[in-house]
């Protein structure tokens, strides 16, 4: 790091401190809008980031090619630290819905102009290095994040949210007076003419999904892991926050260390983060020689599973457990997805593949939402169950689109 540009030094900095505070607030999101508004509302509400947040990250990247990083990076980190305000405000709750909303927008445009800076500033050879020096100082705020927040999100959040107005304004003052634009020149007349064919690319990735049987079996049983996933930041909050009492967690002597419900889930997003910090590049090494079917297949129901059998008890000890095999399961999932991708897609296509891929998020982003509507209606075991029904469903569709295409390389042979 002593050889790094001074740029990618400033914003590890200052997007490790970032990072650090937005875990803090994120994961209490939905306990916080469902208080405000309800489950239903705020089911609801939750589903416009993601459709919002598609045009935004294509609008990033364009910005990030046409205006250039610095101008783009510095756009972002204004729209976010003018949100922040007007959150810390608390003027009413509709005002702090849009002010996340819009926090969430400016986040998605800087974040395109922060990677392409990153292979603007680095070689080939040393960019896997720096990438995962700065997904390493993420997951420190994932670890950190949740356990801080879990105390001054609703004791203090006024104070939290202003910290992160400040702190997202100097790093904004920092921008503007170190780095500098490192995005080669482009010719305006064809920068002119992306901003059509961002629309047209992403509709050809639509495409592929239909086109392509196997493929579109994967993305399906994809959108329905990640939506899953996506329970982590979305139920399991409100689950945990509504279901598990104040506790014991250490007792030595007269001295007794308790949590409540909204304590405990902070704790379990804090271990999840460690796990990944922890064993991301240790458990893709074990399960190097593992077909991509049976990781696949394993990986969603752990964490089905695991997710559904937390609605049977109030232990902290059995949820911090029960997070951990969810936490792995999650982890040996998401490298082997990619891998997935960039071995079956055909070398002509593969950025067209790779980017009906990362459709899947944005779908599971728009439907992941559903469960905090039906919390409102349903039990939480009925909720967990067809979490988990969904799971079961996505490794049956692992598996048929595994035979189907093992019995077309057959037939090509």
């Amino acid at each position: 790091m002593r050889t790094w540009d001074l740029n990618l030094k400033v914003r590890l900095i200052g997007e490790t401190l970032f990072n650090l505070l937005f875990w803090m607030y994120y994961p209490f999101l939905t306990i916080y809008f469902s208080n405000n508004f309800g489950k239903t509302i705020t089911g609801f509400l939750m589903i416009i980031p993601p459709i919002v947040g598609i045009i935004a990250n294509l609008f990033g990247g364009y910005l990030s090619d046409t205006l250039g990083r610095r101008k783009t990076m510095l756009i972002g980190t204004a729209i976010q630290a003018i949100m922040f305000t007007m959150f810390a405000l608390n003027l009413s709750d509709w005002i702090n819905f849009t002010a996340y909303l819009l926090i969430n927008v400016g986040r998605t445009i800087y974040y395109p102009a922060s990677s392409a800076m990153v292979a603007d500033l680095t070689q080939e050879k040393d960019r896997r290095e720096v990438f995962a020096v700065f997904l390493t100082a993420f997951n420190v705020g994932a670890v950190l994040g949740p356990l801080f927040g879990s105390l001054f999100f609703f004791h203090y959040r006024s104070g939290l949210l202003w910290t992160c107005s400040i702190v997202v304004f100097l790093y904004f003052c920092a921008i503007f007076k170190l780095i500098r634009e490192s995005a080669p020149r482009l010719d305006k007349s064809e920068s002119v003419k992306s901003l059509g064919l961002l629309f047209k690319s992403q509709f050809r990735n639509y495409q592929v999904i239909f086109l392509d049987k196997i493929f579109a079996m994967f993305i399906i049983a994809g959108i329905i892991v990640i939506s899953a996933f996506r329970q982590e930041n979305l139920y399991l909050p409100i689950f945990i926050s509504e279901h598990v009492p104040y506790q014991a967690l250490f007792s030595w002597r007269s001295w007794t260390f308790r949590l409540n419900g909204i304590g405990i889930f902070g704790w379990m997003m804090g271990l999840s983060g460690l796990i990944f910090v922890l064993f991301v590049i240790p458990v893709t090494k074990w399960f190097k020689n593992i077909s991509d079917q049976k990781i696949l297949i394993v990986s969603t129901g752990l964490f089905g599973f695991s997710l559904f059998f937390m609605a049977f008890t109030t232990n902290a000890w059995i949820l911090f457990l029960l997070m951990v095999v969810m936490s792995f399961g999650e982890l040996i999932q998401s490298p082997v997805s990619d891998s997935f991708v960039s071995k079956y897609a055909p070398s002509d296509k593969r950025g067209q593949y790779m980017g009906a891929a990362t459709l899947q998020n944005s779908i599971a982003n728009f439907f992941a939402p559903m469960t905090i509507v039906m919390s409102g209606y349903m039990s939480a075991v009925a909720v967990l169950s067809i979490v988990l029904i969904s799971t079961l469903v996505s490794c049956a569709l692992y598996k048929l689109l595994f035979q189907i295409k093992k019995n077309g390389t057959t037939s090509q042979k």
